[in-house]
């Protein structure tokens, strides 16, 4: 299995869209000989991140959750401030939700690069 690279730049791309395209590179499934269960996918470089976009009023009302297990541990942060503090952060969550829930999620989304 050969591994090709992708460098996509996202100056005035939708996030979702984006993320779909990068995850499908990841995965493999442009190629023929793809399978489902086997980690055949590409390497992804991503340049000009702070050129993305949203669509709607997502850059106002988007908030990202996670907790921390412990009573009252819910964290919230906006899309907008994470955007502004690390735009890479973003694409890697956006990337990470649309591969697949299982063992193969981590060893793909380590091919997945930002160039600034």
């Amino acid at each position: 299995m050969e591994r090709k690279s992708h460098k996509i730049d996202a100056t005035n791309k939708v996030l979702g869209r984006l993320a779909s395209e990068i995850a499908d590179l990841l995965r493999g499934k442009g190629k023929p000989e793809y399978l489902p269960y086997l980690d055949m996918g590409d390497f992804v470089f991503v340049k000009n991140i702070k050129g993305l976009r949203v669509t709607g009023k997502k850059a106002e009302q988007k908030i990202y959750r996670h907790h921390s297990l412990y009573l009252g541990g819910m964290k919230e942060i906006s899309y907008k401030k994470l955007f502004e503090k690390d735009p890479t952060k973003v694409l890697k969550k956006a990337v990470w939700g649309m591969l697949p829930k299982n063992k193969l999620r981590a060893e793909q989304i380590k091919r997945l690069r930002f160039e600034k």
